[in-house]
């Protein structure tokens, strides 16, 4: 059963939303995804926000740049988490994104990972459905070691070959 939605206001985030869905598919997470846009087509907006529910999703991951209202519109209208991943760019750097998801207000809040965090969103909206899931929480341990391990190869090997033959 599908229990992610992910959602971004243009194709051009796909690059930093795929991230997401490859680690919500390494953790056999499964998940949705689309293009919507909050400003250009708010009532494909609303319907989506408002049908999450229904559709049994247990969290949505909007990402969306520049005044970024996608996913604090998702957590004004879905009662569950919300996590809001903005988007680098051109003009601010991604800052202008990252406040705007943020600076929500009372009442409303979205779990905001790093501009451009594709990757921590998925590891997040995972680790929230793991609370109710002990074999996906095995699955994020697994993958914690996974991670453990891969530094201490880079480690052996620095320490085998030294930083100029690393660095090759």
């Amino acid at each position: 059963m599908t229990k992610v939605g992910i959602v971004m206001g243009s194709d051009s985030d796909m690059p930093v939303m795929a991230k997401a869905a490859d680690i919500l598919e390494k953790l056999g997470v499964e998940y949705e995804m689309t293009i919507i846009s909050a400003h250009r087509e708010p009532d494909v907006f609303f319907e989506y926000a408002k049908s999450a529910e229904s559709k049994g999703w247990k969290v949505i991951i909007a990402g969306a740049g520049m005044a970024a209202h996608l996913p604090g519109m998702c957590a004004a209208i879905f009662p569950m988490p919300v996590i809001g991943i903005p988007m680098h760019t051109t003009s601010l750097g991604g800052r202008d994104s990252l406040y705007s998801i943020v600076q929500m207000p009372s009442g409303i809040p979205v779990a905001t990972v790093a501009i451009n965090g594709g990757a921590n969103a998925g590891l997040l909206a995972a680790k929230i459905l793991a609370t109710s899931d002990p074999e996906l929480l095995q699955r994020l341990k697994d993958y914690s070691q996974e991670l453990k391990e891969q530094v201490e190869a880079k480690a052996e090997k620095l320490a085998k070959v030294g930083y100029k033959e690393y660095t090759k």
